[in-house]
């Protein structure tokens, strides 16, 4: 059976090329671009391609991730079996969970980049566009849904993955609970089954405003004031260890959530969940009692993104913030 595959093009590194005035580099390859620099896509389907927008993801907006979310949908009306983005992978997370969150699409959406440009000695862009169309055209995962990041020929599930080196070609893992599936060159190997991982929110504006403040040693409570005087939708917490803070910023937690402020408190460790064990003014048992929400096993930027939607919607209470978290 021959998948139609669509290519939905966002910008980031794979896209990018070093200005020749000597400025920093910029996106300004097109997916077709893209997707003609490797003739071996078209042995896994019928590939198109799309331009959603064009920018460096350290710059990607909420509302760039609904319009990805929307293209997303688009191409699932209209019959693609599968889906791929390219994109940038400072925030490739971020936009994959946001559609993991927001979108329950029958095809996977494959999110994918680079880490080298394509004017960069040994880019790695072909291989990870190519790893990502193999995946969102394979068998095991035609029509299990499910968003994902593709690279270093490995499938990351979207609420599981993050970014873990600043420029290694292996940068994406998924603390605790490894890869979806690897991608060798001889063909697909399942891990886990494939499918979301998230519980789909029924809403996907984008125009709340929450905001992230983390906790370390000695850090006080200015940071969460001037979120409250901004007039924040919400506010995220990244804590220390289980989801602690100090003892400044629980007491700020505590007006926060008087003055109907969701707070949600996550964990800055990369692996592990937050769990309420510790009293004191900022130990998480104190957050708890407060009203902050844990965030689990979600870290601060996607629980910051799960938040605002949820803020977006009016669900802003700690009874309904905890119900989704």
């Amino acid at each position: 059976m021959v998948s139609d595959i669509t290519v939905l093009s966002t910008g980031g590194t794979i896209a990018s090329t070093k200005d020749s005035s000597g400025d920093g580099a910029s996106p300004s390859k097109e997916g077709a671009e893209l997707v003609e620099a490797v003739p071996a896509v078209s042995a896994h389907g019928e590939v198109s391609t799309r331009e959603v927008t064009q920018v460096p993801s350290f710059d990607m907006s909420l509302d760039g991730v609904a319009a990805i979310g929307d293209a997303a949908a688009a191409a699932a009306e209209a019959g693609a079996d599968g889906i791929v983005v390219t994109h940038g992978t400072d925030t490739m997370e971020e936009s994959a969970y946001g559609l993991d969150l927001t979108r329950d699409l029958t095809p996977p959406v494959v999110f994918t980049g680079a880490q080298r440009r394509p004017d960069e000695h040994s880019a790695d862009g072909a291989a990870n566009l190519l790893t990502a169309v193999r995946a969102a055209s394979h068998e095991q995962f035609r029509g299990a849904g499910g968003v994902y990041v593709a690279f270093d020929a490995e499938l990351h599930a979207a609420r599981d993955v993050t970014k873990g080196h600043t420029s290694a070609l292996g940068t994406f893992r998924s603390p605790d609970a490894g890869p979806v599936a690897s991608v060798p060159r001889e063909g697909l190997r399942l891990h886990r089954s494939p499918g979301s991982r998230s519980d789909t929110l029924p809403v996907d504006r984008t125009d709340a405003d929450v905001a992230i403040v983390t906790s370390a040693a000695g850090v006080g409570r200015r940071a969460m004031d001037a979120a409250l005087e901004a007039g924040v939708d919400g506010i995220v917490v990244e804590g220390t260890g289980l989801g602690n803070t100090t003892a400044a910023i629980g007491d700020a937690i505590a007006d926060a959530v008087r003055a109907g402020v969701p707070v949600v408190v996550a964990s800055r460790c990369q692996g592990g969940s937050t769990a309420p064990v510790y009293g004191t003014g900022g130990g998480g048992q104190t957050l708890v009692d407060h009203g902050a929400v844990q965030a689990g096993a979600l870290p601060a930027q996607k629980a910051r993104l799960k938040l605002a939607f949820l803020c977006a919607a009016g669900h802003t209470s700690p009874a309904a913030v905890a119900e989704r978290f």
